[in-house]
């Protein structure tokens, strides 16, 4: 396959993690002919200097890729200033990424789907991100993949030309939604991607993926999505510095590669009635959000 994008991969100080995420990535298809850059954040306090230390021995040891360069930060960045930044020099010196944090393991047809996506759409403006990741959905009838408005953020790829339009000013964003907008945003209101973007003015959050989804949508834009997650994010056991314990989103990753892709550019009714219905009932009744909140707490107690 001609025109392979580069693989980002940005890693902090989750060890296990990593090593899961990179030998989950070797087994890829594509992985001996993608170019692989490491972009490994600097210890935000001394505590974390040794995990740190710990993720670095692992990347700095990687084959299997075509290449592999690894860049080190003495300071601490922060994800999203890490992601936007190494995405950008990625962007600038390819014109097309494939992204992935230290916490997701992939299909071994990951990389293809991303890199057929990226040669399939690159010219058709409105399509905007591929995502990998998709919720598990009980639904037969759904196509392969399928258009969709919201971008998911564990594992994507991009190219140039709709990366320029990323805003990473939240006021810039916030200013041009009305009511309509904020409902058609928010799946009418079934996800709180609309609390998400107030929290970031607030300082509350500092994530890209926010601004980055509000970015596509205020540009009428779309996102390509696999009906059966090809990414399963192992981050939600209370070791990620945005994530807490959960297993809402926990996928079966499909088996099979992604051979039909959508030729209409339109967002697919079904798949998003489909999803929609999937966000207003992920938490279930008041039973089951106790039990929930239960098994939290108690993984929270007894990981200190």
């Amino acid at each position: 396959m001609q025109n392979l994008a580069p693989i980002a991969l940005f890693v902090y100080n989750r060890p296990q993690h990593t090593q899961r995420t990179i030998k989950f990535l070797q087994q890829n298809e594509l992985a001996a002919e993608s170019r692989l850059y490491i972009f490994s954040d600097g210890a935000k306090t001394s505590n974390d200097d040794e995990k740190v230390a710990e993720v670095r021995a692992i990347i700095n040891k990687t084959e299997g890729f075509k290449s592999v360069k690894v860049i080190e930060r003495k300071e601490n960045a922060g994800l999203a200033n890490s992601v936007i930044a190494g995405v950008t020099q990625l962007i600038n010196d390819y014109g097309q990424v494939i992204v992935f944090e230290d916490d997701l393991v992939t299909s071994p047809h990951t990389l293809t789907y991303f890199n057929d996506a990226l040669n399939r759409y690159r010219n058709e403006e409105k399509v905007m991100h591929i995502g990998a990741y998709m919720y598990p959905l009980k639904s037969e009838s759904l196509p392969q993949s399928f258009f969709y408005r919201a971008a998911t953020s564990w594992g994507w790829a991009t190219w140039a030309s709709a990366w320029a339009h990323f805003e990473p000013n939240i006021d810039t964003l916030l200013n041009q939604f009305d009511a309509k907008k904020k409902s058609a945003f928010s799946i009418e209101n079934s996800m709180n991607f609309w609390k998400q973007m107030q929290e970031f003015k607030k300082g509350k959050n500092n994530s890209w993926a926010i601004r980055w989804y509000a970015s596509i949508f205020l540009k009428d834009g779309l996102t390509l999505n696999p009906a059966q997650s090809l990414v399963n994010n192992i981050g939600h056991d209370g070791t990620g510095v945005h994530s807490g314990i959960n297993d809402i989103y926990n996928v079966i990753i499909n088996p099979k590669p992604i051979t039909q892709f959508p030729e209409i550019i339109k967002e697919n009714e079904a798949a998003y009635q489909t999803i929609k219905n999937f966000l207003s009932n992920r938490k279930g009744n008041m039973v089951s959000r106790i039990k929930r909140f239960v098994k939290e707490k108690l993984a929270q107690y007894f990981s200190k």
